[in-house]
């Protein structure tokens, strides 16, 4: 099959995966487009733009199914939103950065792999306090405006492992703070319509339908210990990327 077909395909099965654990997908998406040939200057914008059109199909699954809550949802994004689109301005070399993610991804994924306790169906909400929360929302927002990605890839094992919030309830707030915080990177970033690739519109359409199928699966079908398990394959798959 030639690149024109394959790339599609891996973009709306990365839309599923990621999408069932209420995730965009911009970590896979760098990486799919960066091994199909995609310009260099063309991964962080549409891999930000395909994450706005799964981020909002996740987000609205899981707040038809009740997983949302904005007491839990705010504090990250307010001090997150203004730091995404300070670190979507910044072009810096971050290879050691990326190595020290993925290395903490890694561990994070090994952490919720184990996690078989009765509790993991556990959904309730356990905010932190605000400074916690705000400080927490910061990094993660200037480090995913920085690398280009949403930034749920960072606060779902944070609210799981801290207990939180359970999987469903932490995978809708990671989607809503996936959907503001790719749309301040992009603001940041600048994006015009020479910042995405011509076939940018037809990747959308695949995004658009692996979202939808996964964050279905996601709000009503997986169990919990299933959505922890698949988060962390996301979370592996995201730490290769990385160190790569």
């Amino acid at each position: 099959m030639t690149v024109e077909l394959v790339l599609p395909l891996l973009i709306a099965l990365i839309a599923l995966l990621y999408g069932s654990v209420g995730h965009a997908g911009a970590s896979g998406y760098i990486a799919v487009m960066a091994l199909c040939g995609v310009a260099p200057a063309l991964l962080k914008p549409t891999a930000l733009s395909l994450n706005l059109v799964v981020a909002t199909v996740a987000t609205l699954a899981f707040a038809r199914a009740g997983w949302f809550r904005w007491r839990l949802f705010m504090p990250f994004a307010v001090a997150s939103v203004p730091c995404a689109f300070v670190g979507g301005m910044v072009t810096v070399p971050v290879a050691t950065y990326k190595l020290v993610l993925a290395l903490v991804l890694g561990y994070a994924a090994w952490r919720l792999w184990l996690a078989t306790r009765p509790e993991d169906a556990d959904e309730t909400v356990r905010p932190p306090r605000w400074p916690v929360a705000l400080s927490t929302g910061a990094l993660i927002g200037v480090t995913s405006g920085l690398i280009g990605v949403g930034g749920g890839i960072f606060l779902s094992p944070v609210i799981m492992l801290m207990g939180w919030a359970g999987p469903r309830t932490t995978a809708a707030t990671s989607a809503a703070f996936i959907l503001v915080n790719s749309a301040a990177g992009l603001l940041g970033h600048g994006v015009t319509a020479g910042s995405l690739p011509a076939q940018a519109p037809l990747w959308a359409g695949c995004a658009l339908v692996g979202g939808l199928l996964g964050s279905w699966l996601g709000a009503a079908r997986l169990p919990p210990l299933v959505l922890r398990r698949v988060l962390a394959v996301v979370l592996v798959l995201a730490a290769v990327k990385l160190a790569l």
